[in-house]
Protein backbone atom coordinates (compact mmCIF):
# COMPACT_ATOMS: atom_id res chain seq x y z
CA UNK A 1 0.00 0.00 0.00
CA UNK A 2 2.66 2.49 -1.02
CA UNK A 3 0.27 4.90 -2.75
CA UNK A 4 0.82 7.07 -5.80
CA UNK A 5 3.15 9.60 -4.13
CA UNK A 6 6.41 7.68 -3.87
CA UNK A 7 9.36 10.06 -3.56
CA UNK A 8 12.88 8.81 -2.92
CA UNK A 9 16.15 10.44 -2.00
CA UNK A 10 16.97 10.82 -5.70
CA UNK A 11 14.09 13.25 -6.36
CA UNK A 12 13.95 15.31 -3.15
CA UNK A 13 16.48 17.64 -1.60
CA UNK A 14 18.13 16.27 1.52
CA UNK A 15 16.11 18.50 3.86
CA UNK A 16 12.76 17.69 2.28
CA UNK A 17 13.52 13.98 2.14
CA UNK A 18 14.38 14.01 5.87
CA UNK A 19 11.10 15.80 6.62
CA UNK A 20 9.14 13.32 4.51
CA UNK A 21 10.84 10.36 6.22
CA UNK A 22 10.03 11.90 9.61
CA UNK A 23 6.33 11.89 8.72
CA UNK A 24 6.49 8.34 7.33
CA UNK A 25 8.20 6.95 10.42
CA UNK A 26 5.93 9.01 12.67
CA UNK A 27 2.87 7.44 11.05
CA UNK A 28 4.32 3.94 11.40
CA UNK A 29 5.15 4.44 15.09
CA UNK A 30 1.79 6.06 15.87
CA UNK A 31 0.06 2.99 14.47
CA UNK A 32 2.31 0.69 16.48
CA UNK A 33 1.96 2.61 19.74
CA UNK A 34 -1.84 2.86 19.66
CA UNK A 35 -2.90 -0.26 17.78
CA UNK A 36 -0.11 -2.82 17.88
CA UNK A 37 2.54 -4.03 15.47
CA UNK A 38 0.11 -5.59 12.99
CA UNK A 39 -1.49 -2.22 12.29
CA UNK A 40 1.82 -1.00 10.85
CA UNK A 41 0.84 -2.93 7.71
CA UNK A 42 -1.47 -0.04 6.78
CA UNK A 43 1.39 2.49 6.66
CA UNK A 44 1.20 4.13 3.24
CA UNK A 45 2.68 7.12 1.48
CA UNK A 46 -0.61 8.76 0.52
CA UNK A 47 -1.98 8.61 4.07
CA UNK A 48 0.93 10.58 5.46
CA UNK A 49 -0.04 13.53 3.22
CA UNK A 50 -2.56 14.35 5.96
CA UNK A 51 0.32 14.77 8.41
CA UNK A 52 2.32 16.82 5.89
CA UNK A 53 -0.64 19.12 5.23
CA UNK A 54 -1.19 19.72 8.94
CA UNK A 55 2.44 20.71 9.43
CA UNK A 56 2.48 22.81 6.26
CA UNK A 57 -0.26 25.03 7.69
CA UNK A 58 1.62 25.62 10.95
CA UNK A 59 4.25 28.36 11.33
CA UNK A 60 6.45 26.07 13.41
CA UNK A 61 7.61 22.56 12.60
CA UNK A 62 5.62 19.66 14.01
CA UNK A 63 6.85 18.33 17.32
CA UNK A 64 9.47 15.61 16.87
CA UNK A 65 10.61 12.75 19.05
CA UNK A 66 13.80 10.76 18.82
CA UNK A 67 13.05 7.27 17.56
CA UNK A 68 15.30 4.32 18.26
CA UNK A 69 17.36 2.75 15.46
CA UNK A 70 15.23 0.87 12.96
CA UNK A 71 16.15 -1.71 10.33
CA UNK A 72 14.16 0.25 7.72
CA UNK A 73 16.47 3.22 8.29
CA UNK A 74 19.66 1.17 8.15
CA UNK A 75 19.64 0.83 11.97
CA UNK A 76 19.86 4.60 12.39
CA UNK A 77 17.85 6.67 14.83
CA UNK A 78 15.73 9.55 13.54
CA UNK A 79 13.58 12.48 14.58
CA UNK A 80 10.01 11.50 13.72
CA UNK A 81 6.84 13.57 13.70
CA UNK A 82 4.35 13.32 16.54
CA UNK A 83 1.22 15.44 16.38
CA UNK A 84 -2.52 15.32 15.89
CA UNK A 85 -1.82 15.40 12.17
CA UNK A 86 0.11 12.14 12.46
CA UNK A 87 -2.74 10.57 14.43
CA UNK A 88 -5.26 11.72 11.82
CA UNK A 89 -3.05 10.14 9.15
CA UNK A 90 -3.06 6.91 11.19
CA UNK A 91 -6.86 6.98 11.49
CA UNK A 92 -7.30 7.61 7.77
CA UNK A 93 -4.84 4.82 6.90
CA UNK A 94 -6.69 2.32 9.10
CA UNK A 95 -10.10 3.22 7.67
CA UNK A 96 -8.98 3.14 4.04
CA UNK A 97 -7.15 -0.16 4.54
CA UNK A 98 -10.25 -1.67 6.14
CA UNK A 99 -12.35 -0.58 3.18
CA UNK A 100 -9.80 -1.93 0.71
CA UNK A 101 -9.66 -5.34 2.39
CA UNK A 102 -13.46 -5.52 2.60
CA UNK A 103 -13.65 -4.69 -1.11
CA UNK A 104 -11.22 -7.50 -1.96
CA UNK A 105 -13.28 -9.95 0.10
CA UNK A 106 -16.55 -8.85 -1.53
CA UNK A 107 -15.04 -9.23 -5.01
CA UNK A 108 -13.33 -12.54 -4.19
CA UNK A 109 -10.02 -11.27 -5.55
CA UNK A 110 -7.18 -13.82 -5.66
CA UNK A 111 -6.59 -15.53 -2.33
CA UNK A 112 -9.58 -13.66 -0.87
CA UNK A 113 -11.80 -16.11 -2.75
CA UNK A 114 -10.74 -18.78 -0.25
CA UNK A 115 -13.17 -18.92 2.66
CA UNK A 116 -10.58 -19.16 5.48
CA UNK A 117 -8.65 -16.20 4.05
CA UNK A 118 -11.83 -14.20 3.54
CA UNK A 119 -12.96 -14.87 7.10
CA UNK A 120 -9.63 -13.79 8.58
CA UNK A 121 -9.47 -10.70 6.35
CA UNK A 122 -13.01 -9.71 7.33
CA UNK A 123 -12.13 -9.87 11.03
CA UNK A 124 -8.96 -7.86 10.45
CA UNK A 125 -10.85 -5.23 8.43
CA UNK A 126 -13.41 -4.91 11.21
CA UNK A 127 -10.65 -4.43 13.78
CA UNK A 128 -8.95 -1.75 11.69
CA UNK A 129 -12.25 0.01 11.03
CA UNK A 130 -13.08 0.11 14.74
CA UNK A 131 -9.60 1.37 15.64
CA UNK A 132 -9.65 4.06 12.95
CA UNK A 133 -13.13 5.23 13.96
CA UNK A 134 -12.18 5.45 17.63
CA UNK A 135 -9.03 7.43 16.84
CA UNK A 136 -10.99 9.76 14.55
CA UNK A 137 -13.40 10.46 17.41
CA UNK A 138 -10.58 11.69 19.64
CA UNK A 139 -9.63 14.20 16.91
CA UNK A 140 -13.15 15.49 16.24
CA UNK A 141 -13.13 13.96 12.76
CA UNK A 142 -16.28 12.46 11.25
CA UNK A 143 -15.12 9.27 9.51
CA UNK A 144 -18.41 8.67 7.66
CA UNK A 145 -17.07 9.61 4.18
CA UNK A 146 -14.28 7.07 4.62
CA UNK A 147 -16.29 4.26 6.20
CA UNK A 148 -19.04 4.55 3.59
CA UNK A 149 -16.72 4.85 0.58
CA UNK A 150 -16.39 1.11 -0.10
CA UNK A 151 -20.15 0.53 0.07
CA UNK A 152 -20.91 3.51 -2.16
CA UNK A 153 -18.29 2.31 -4.64
CA UNK A 154 -19.81 -1.16 -4.79
CA UNK A 155 -23.27 0.28 -5.49
CA UNK A 156 -21.94 2.51 -8.26
CA UNK A 157 -20.11 -0.38 -9.89
CA UNK A 158 -23.37 -2.34 -10.04
CA UNK A 159 -25.37 0.61 -11.37
CA UNK A 160 -26.28 0.70 -15.08
CA UNK A 161 -23.96 2.86 -17.19
CA UNK A 162 -22.29 4.98 -14.47
CA UNK A 163 -20.09 7.86 -15.60
CA UNK A 164 -16.38 7.94 -14.82
CA UNK A 165 -16.77 11.00 -12.57
CA UNK A 166 -19.52 9.19 -10.67
CA UNK A 167 -17.21 6.22 -10.09
CA UNK A 168 -14.44 8.38 -8.65
CA UNK A 169 -16.89 10.24 -6.38
CA UNK A 170 -16.56 8.11 -3.19
CA UNK A 171 -12.77 8.33 -3.30
CA UNK A 172 -12.89 12.07 -3.91
CA UNK A 173 -15.26 12.63 -0.97
CA UNK A 174 -13.18 10.50 1.39
CA UNK A 175 -9.92 12.29 0.63
CA UNK A 176 -11.63 15.70 0.67
CA UNK A 177 -12.92 15.04 4.19
CA UNK A 178 -9.49 13.98 5.45
CA UNK A 179 -7.65 16.89 3.82
CA UNK A 180 -10.28 19.38 5.00
CA UNK A 181 -9.98 18.35 8.65
CA UNK A 182 -6.29 19.28 8.68
CA UNK A 183 -7.45 22.92 8.62
CA UNK A 184 -9.24 22.30 11.91
CA UNK A 185 -6.20 20.65 13.48
CA UNK A 186 -3.89 23.43 12.29
CA UNK A 187 -6.23 26.24 13.35
CA UNK A 188 -6.62 27.50 9.75
CA UNK A 189 -10.38 27.20 9.06
CA UNK A 190 -10.11 29.54 6.05
CA UNK A 191 -8.07 26.80 4.31
CA UNK A 192 -10.79 24.20 4.53
CA UNK A 193 -12.53 24.87 1.21
CA UNK A 194 -9.26 24.80 -0.76
CA UNK A 195 -8.12 21.69 1.10
CA UNK A 196 -11.33 19.87 0.24
CA UNK A 197 -10.87 20.87 -3.41
CA UNK A 198 -7.30 19.55 -3.27
CA UNK A 199 -8.61 16.33 -1.72
CA UNK A 200 -11.14 15.84 -4.48
CA UNK A 201 -8.46 16.39 -7.11
CA UNK A 202 -6.04 14.01 -5.40
CA UNK A 203 -8.74 11.38 -4.80
CA UNK A 204 -9.73 11.45 -8.47
CA UNK A 205 -6.08 11.14 -9.51
CA UNK A 206 -5.48 8.21 -7.17
CA UNK A 207 -8.57 6.39 -8.46
CA UNK A 208 -7.73 6.97 -12.11
CA UNK A 209 -4.05 6.06 -11.77
CA UNK A 210 -5.01 2.84 -9.99
CA UNK A 211 -7.42 2.05 -12.84
CA UNK A 212 -4.76 2.74 -15.49
CA UNK A 213 -2.15 0.58 -13.76
CA UNK A 214 -4.61 -2.30 -13.29
CA UNK A 215 -6.29 -2.09 -16.69
CA UNK A 216 -4.36 -4.84 -18.47
CA UNK A 217 -4.57 -7.23 -15.53
CA UNK A 218 -8.27 -6.55 -14.95
CA UNK A 219 -9.05 -7.21 -18.60
CA UNK A 220 -7.16 -10.49 -18.48
CA UNK A 221 -8.88 -11.65 -15.29
CA UNK A 222 -12.30 -10.19 -16.03
CA UNK A 223 -12.20 -8.02 -12.90
CA UNK A 224 -14.05 -4.72 -12.73
CA UNK A 225 -12.15 -1.68 -13.97
CA UNK A 226 -13.74 1.79 -14.19
CA UNK A 227 -12.02 2.60 -17.49
CA UNK A 228 -13.21 -0.59 -19.15
CA UNK A 229 -16.70 -0.27 -17.63
CA UNK A 230 -17.17 3.25 -18.96
CA UNK A 231 -15.43 2.68 -22.30
CA UNK A 232 -12.76 5.24 -21.45
CA UNK A 233 -9.62 4.91 -23.55
CA UNK A 234 -6.14 5.75 -22.33
CA UNK A 235 -6.00 9.05 -24.20
CA UNK A 236 -9.22 10.21 -22.57
CA UNK A 237 -8.05 8.89 -19.20
CA UNK A 238 -4.88 10.95 -19.60
CA UNK A 239 -6.98 14.07 -20.19
CA UNK A 240 -8.96 13.33 -17.03
CA UNK A 241 -5.74 12.90 -15.06
CA UNK A 242 -4.26 16.13 -16.39
CA UNK A 243 -7.45 18.01 -15.53
CA UNK A 244 -7.47 16.56 -12.00
CA UNK A 245 -3.81 17.47 -11.56
CA UNK A 246 -4.49 21.03 -12.72
CA UNK A 247 -7.34 21.34 -10.20
CA UNK A 248 -5.13 19.94 -7.47
CA UNK A 249 -2.36 22.39 -8.23
CA UNK A 250 -4.79 25.33 -8.34
CA UNK A 251 -6.20 24.33 -4.95
CA UNK A 252 -2.72 24.07 -3.42
CA UNK A 253 -1.92 27.53 -4.78
CA UNK A 254 -4.88 28.93 -2.81
CA UNK A 255 -3.70 27.53 0.53
CA UNK A 256 -2.24 29.63 3.32
CA UNK A 257 0.90 27.58 3.94
CA UNK A 258 3.64 29.06 6.15
CA UNK A 259 5.70 25.92 5.39
CA UNK A 260 4.82 25.05 1.76
CA UNK A 261 7.89 23.22 0.49
CA UNK A 262 7.09 19.58 1.27
CA UNK A 263 3.38 19.99 0.53
CA UNK A 264 4.11 21.39 -2.93
CA UNK A 265 6.81 18.82 -3.64
CA UNK A 266 4.44 15.94 -2.89
CA UNK A 267 1.04 17.23 -3.98
CA UNK A 268 2.15 19.03 -7.14
CA UNK A 269 5.43 17.63 -8.38
CA UNK A 270 5.22 13.99 -7.30
CA UNK A 271 1.60 13.59 -8.39
CA UNK A 272 2.64 14.74 -11.86
CA UNK A 273 5.36 12.09 -11.86
CA UNK A 274 2.79 9.51 -10.73
CA UNK A 275 0.69 10.27 -13.80
CA UNK A 276 3.76 9.88 -16.01
CA UNK A 277 4.68 6.54 -14.44
CA UNK A 278 1.18 5.14 -14.87
CA UNK A 279 0.86 6.01 -18.54
CA UNK A 280 4.47 5.14 -19.38
CA UNK A 281 3.68 1.52 -18.52
CA UNK A 282 0.20 1.55 -20.05
CA UNK A 283 1.07 2.39 -23.68
CA UNK A 284 -1.08 0.38 -26.09
CA UNK A 285 0.86 -2.43 -27.80
CA UNK A 286 2.59 -1.33 -30.98
CA UNK A 287 2.34 2.42 -30.36
CA UNK A 288 5.89 2.78 -29.08
CA UNK A 289 4.92 5.69 -26.85
CA UNK A 290 2.62 6.29 -23.88
CA UNK A 291 -0.60 8.28 -24.22
CA UNK A 292 0.06 11.95 -23.59
CA UNK A 293 3.74 11.64 -24.47
CA UNK A 294 3.42 14.79 -26.55
CA UNK A 295 3.01 16.98 -23.48
CA UNK A 296 5.71 19.67 -23.34
CA UNK A 297 8.23 19.20 -20.50
CA UNK A 298 7.21 21.02 -17.34
CA UNK A 299 3.45 20.69 -17.93
CA UNK A 300 1.51 18.90 -15.17
CA UNK A 301 1.92 15.18 -15.65
CA UNK A 302 4.30 15.48 -18.56
CA UNK A 303 6.83 12.63 -18.73
CA UNK A 304 10.03 13.80 -17.02
CA UNK A 305 13.18 13.69 -19.10
CA UNK A 306 15.26 10.78 -17.82
CA UNK A 307 17.59 8.14 -19.02
CA UNK A 308 15.88 4.85 -20.05
CA UNK A 309 14.68 2.90 -17.06
CA UNK A 310 16.13 -0.47 -16.23
CA UNK A 311 13.80 -3.36 -16.99
CA UNK A 312 12.38 -5.63 -14.32
CA UNK A 313 14.31 -8.91 -14.81
CA UNK A 314 11.48 -11.04 -13.44
CA UNK A 315 11.96 -14.38 -11.73
CA UNK A 316 13.48 -14.86 -8.28
CA UNK A 317 15.45 -11.61 -8.36
CA UNK A 318 12.30 -9.62 -8.99
CA UNK A 319 10.47 -11.52 -6.25
CA UNK A 320 13.29 -10.93 -3.77
CA UNK A 321 13.40 -7.20 -4.56
CA UNK A 322 9.62 -6.91 -4.29
CA UNK A 323 9.71 -8.63 -0.90
CA UNK A 324 12.48 -6.32 0.30
CA UNK A 325 10.50 -3.29 -0.92
CA UNK A 326 7.47 -4.44 1.09
CA UNK A 327 9.51 -5.18 4.21
CA UNK A 328 11.06 -1.71 4.14
CA UNK A 329 7.79 0.20 3.53
CA UNK A 330 9.12 1.02 0.07
CA UNK A 331 12.26 2.77 1.35
CA UNK A 332 14.28 0.30 -0.69
CA UNK A 333 13.35 0.26 -4.35
CA UNK A 334 15.20 -1.63 -7.09
CA UNK A 335 16.84 0.24 -9.94
CA UNK A 336 13.99 -0.43 -12.36
CA UNK A 337 11.49 1.17 -9.95
CA UNK A 338 13.41 4.29 -8.97
CA UNK A 339 13.36 7.65 -10.67
CA UNK A 340 16.99 8.60 -11.11
CA UNK A 341 18.58 11.65 -12.64
CA UNK A 342 22.13 12.88 -12.26
CA UNK A 343 21.22 16.58 -12.23
CA UNK A 344 20.09 18.43 -9.15
CA UNK A 345 17.25 19.97 -11.15
CA UNK A 346 16.02 16.46 -11.90
CA UNK A 347 15.93 15.78 -8.18
CA UNK A 348 14.11 19.01 -7.43
CA UNK A 349 12.64 20.42 -10.61
CA UNK A 350 11.32 23.93 -10.00
CA UNK A 351 9.87 24.29 -13.48
CA UNK A 352 6.13 24.41 -13.76
CA UNK A 353 5.31 25.30 -10.15
CA UNK A 354 6.01 27.94 -7.55
CA UNK A 355 8.67 26.60 -5.24
CA UNK A 356 9.64 30.11 -4.25
CA UNK A 357 10.42 33.43 -5.82
CA UNK A 358 14.10 32.78 -6.53
CA UNK A 359 13.99 29.61 -8.60
CA UNK A 360 14.10 31.12 -12.06
CA UNK A 361 17.68 30.06 -12.69
CA UNK A 362 17.37 26.28 -12.62
CA UNK A 363 20.10 25.75 -15.19
CA UNK A 364 23.00 26.04 -12.77
CA UNK A 365 23.35 23.32 -10.19
CA UNK A 366 24.86 23.69 -6.77
CA UNK A 367 27.95 21.70 -5.76
CA UNK A 368 27.58 18.66 -3.64
CA UNK A 369 25.57 15.46 -3.92
CA UNK A 370 22.63 16.91 -2.03
CA UNK A 371 22.75 20.33 -3.68
CA UNK A 372 19.56 21.87 -4.95
CA UNK A 373 18.83 24.40 -7.65
CA UNK A 374 16.70 26.26 -5.12
CA UNK A 375 19.64 26.86 -2.77
CA UNK A 376 19.46 30.23 -1.06
CA UNK A 377 15.69 30.62 -1.21
CA UNK A 378 12.96 29.88 1.27
CA UNK A 379 11.63 26.63 -0.12
CA UNK A 380 13.12 24.54 2.64
CA UNK A 381 16.06 22.95 0.85
CA UNK A 382 19.37 22.41 2.55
Amino acid sequence: MFGIVRPCRHVLCKGLYADWLGHLCGLCLALRDEHGHLSRLVTNYDGLLVSVLTEGQSPASTSRRRAAPCALRGFKSADVAQSEGVRLAASVSLLLAAGKVSDHVADGDGVYARRPVAAGATRLAGRWSSAGTAMAGTLGFDPAPLTSAAGRQALLERAPAPGLRELTGPTEDAVAAAFGHTAVLAGKPHNREALEAAGRGFGRLAHLIDAVEDLAGDRASGAYNPLAATGTGLEEARRHCDAAHAELRAAVDELDLPRPALTRALLVRETGHAVSRAFATAAPPGTGHPPGAGHPPGEPGAPPGRRPRKQDPGGLLSLACTTLTCCTCGLYRPGWDEERDSSCCGRFDCSGWDCCGNCSNCTSCCPGEDGCCCDGCSCGCD
